[in-house]
């Protein structure tokens, strides 16, 4: 039984500036097929654009809180390794993942995801000191986290 599932999807914009392609492919076969280049083009284009959201939405990470293990992407973690979660947000999310981030930090964060929540690491052995997740619902993912220890 889950307690929190999220998968990491691309946003709309995402999926907008991907149709992009179609136009792209017309562009490119009109002037090189004899026979009907912008029908080429047009079917190229949309075979690319829908293997391209395929693509996007299979490799999209799911967050997963089960009782006692966090799993995030392919990764896995024992609920009861983790310290202290923040949610940040905004300015402050932006500052997390960049000029603030440690280097040996385990990260899952997606452009196209404004929240983030820093996880700490409570075992001493791990040389990781926290995972910084994306995650639309920061709040429940917590919650979630906090239940599952």
């Amino acid at each position: 039984m889950s307690h929190y599932r999220e998968r990491l999807s691309p946003s709309l914009w995402v999926f907008v500036s991907v149709a992009l392609v179609v136009p792209a492919s017309i562009i490119v076969f009109a002037p090189l097929t004899t026979i009907d280049g912008w029908l080429v083009g047009t079917v190229v284009g949309v075979v690319l654009y829908l293997a391209l959201i395929g693509t996007l939405w299979a490799m999209s990470p799911v967050l997963e809180v089960s009782p006692g293990t966090v799993r995030v992407g392919r990764a896995t973690i024992p609920a009861d390794l983790l310290g202290e979660c923040t949610a940040y947000r905004g300015d402050d999310a932006r500052d997390q993942r960049g000029r603030l981030a440690d280097a040996r930090a385990w990260l899952c964060i997606r452009g196209w995801i404004d929240p983030v929540v820093k996880m700490q690491i409570a075992d001493p052995q791990d040389p990781t000191p926290y995972w910084l997740v994306s995650t639309r619902r920061p709040g429940d993912f917590i919650d979630a986290v906090t239940a599952s220890r």
